[in-house]
């Protein structure tokens, strides 16, 4: 599925969402969604855990 595809199908989910839920459900599809997104590049390998837990390097 094409980038452009999977895009179009996640902006439909929100319309609907914000028009038969209204501001709630929107915002609730639009967290469970980036959740998913996540979720879904970790298991495909292209994040790794330590990217949200990785400080930075300290400079002196």
């Amino acid at each position: 599925m094409s980038m452009a595809v999977a895009g179009m199908i996640a902006g439909m989910a929100l319309a609907f969402a914000g028009y038969f839920g209204g501001f709630g459900a929107f915002l609730l599809v639009a967290a469970l969604g980036a959740v998913g997104f996540v979720v879904g590049r970790f298991l495909e390998g292209d994040m790794d855990l330590g990217d949200f837990f990785h400080r930075g390097e300290r400079r002196r």
